[in-house]
């Protein structure tokens, strides 16, 4: 197991990588689907906590084999097995969702995540006995990690058995995922590793694409119970065309900032930018969970509930800002305008105060406009910058912004 090339002209993903990312899509399904039926019965907030603690153990897992994978898929029978493992520990987790989320019972989670853990320590240790140039860094991965999942596994014993208050147990979460997130800031100080910058910029717009796939999904299954509870109407319309809107000009704006190129040319600034996608990427499933549960209930007489146009218009706002910023700091030149970013995002955080006069359907339609506009902003602004003339210290064409 020798480290790939930095450089390696044409890294794409793999056939494995797109295998393995579709164990994703269960786990994101489920915790999805579980934030979506909070919302529905009015405890969107009080579920909060519990979806984003399960996202975050989704995407360090996702997070973790994605950077390694960059670094070291040989692809052979060690590697591919092992990363079947892995894919096991996953559609675990993604199984104890519903207990986590309802009951606070992270049982099922936690061994999920055990399991997953186990495949991956296993592939560092591997890299440390055969890619002796970075030995110290690959045993600094794996040391610590394995180190970590006997925290997360101190954690369910001593809230399950009640040695630890249940009111320690998010305090205890938050240091534990603080730790994960320093693992690989501490394990790469010895030897960085051979990430491809491509590669990782293509990884993490496939998982984009999932994200927005399962917001699809979600927004069908809200379709399919108002058309079962015949609940089909206006508001149901407007919703259902404005949410598919609201996705694409999301899935428009991700990939107008060449990422790739600007990881290549700031290595440096790739921590900011891979844990920023954290929270782009749980809006992206936040978003999904609000649209189902706004098309579901488009014909219940909820139409002056401003929690429903909340629970699009904060994913979409957090979204925004954060696309913006992770944007920001590997581009020289950043496509996104920040004082339109900043505009608009502060509109759709607003939009919902006015549901009692335009209801939730002009709420979600509403906000779906703003982010057309703000692609139309930013592709013209992109265009008079690329004219002959005008000053650019970074290269953007017309068919990279169409």
């Amino acid at each position: 197991m020798s480290a790939r090339a930095i450089d390696e002209p044409h890294r794409v993903s793999s056939q494995l990588e797109l295998l393995f990312d579709l164990t994703f899509v269960v786990a994101v399904a489920a915790v999805t689907a579980q934030f979506a039926h909070d919302i529905a019965g009015g405890h969107g907030l009080a579920g909060l906590v519990p979806f984003l603690q399960v996202f975050f153990a989704i995407w360090w897992a996702w997070m973790n084999f994605t950077w390694f994978a960059s670094s070291y898929d040989t692809d052979d029978v060690a590697y591919r097995l092992l990363t079947m493992v892995q894919m096991a520990g996953v559609l675990v987790l993604a199984a104890g969702v519903p207990a986590a989320a309802s009951h606070s019972a992270y049982g099922v989670i936690t061994l999920g995540y055990l399991v997953m853990r186990v495949g991956l320590v296993a592939q560092w240790l591997r890299a440390g006995l055969e890619d002796p140039a970075r030995r110290r860094t690959a045993f600094r991965y794996a040391g610590g990690i394995a180190f970590l999942q006997l925290g997360w596994l101190s954690r369910l014993v001593l809230v399950e058995t009640g040695v630890l208050p249940a009111s320690f147990g998010l305090p205890f979460f938050v240091c534990l995922a603080a730790l994960e997130l320093a693992v690989p800031w501490w394990a790469e100080r010895a030897r960085a590793t051979n990430w491809h910058p491509h590669h990782i910029a293509e990884r993490y717009g496939l998982f984009t694409i999932i994200l927005l796939g399962e917001s699809v999904l979600a927004a069908s299954r809200g379709v399919g119970r108002a058309l079962e509870a015949d609940a089909v109407g206006g508001p149901f319309v407007v919703i259902a065309v404005a949410g598919l809107i609201l996705l694409f000009a999301l899935w428009w704006l991700y990939f107008l900032g060449p990422a790739g190129d600007g990881l290549s040319d700031r290595r440096h600034r790739s921590y900011l930018w891979g844990y920023g996608h954290y929270g782009i990427f749980a809006a992206l499933a936040a978003l999904g969970a609000g649209l189902e549960v706004t098309v579901e209930k488009s014909g219940h007489g909820v139409a002056a509930s401003p929690a429903l146009g909340y629970a699009v218009a904060v994913p979409v706002g957090v979204c925004l800002a954060l696309l913006w910023a992770v944007h920001v700091l590997v581009v020289a030149e950043p496509v996104m305008v920040p004082a339109a970013v900043l505009g608009c995002a502060v509109v759709v955080l607003s939009l919902p105060l006015a549901t009692p006069w335009i209801g939730v359907a002009g709420v979600v339609a509403a906000i779906a406009a703003v982010c057309v506009l703000l692609v139309a902003v930013t592709i013209w602004t992109a265009a008079a910058g690329s004219r002959p003339g005008a000053r650019r210290h970074d290269h953007v064409t017309d068919d990279e912004l169409t």
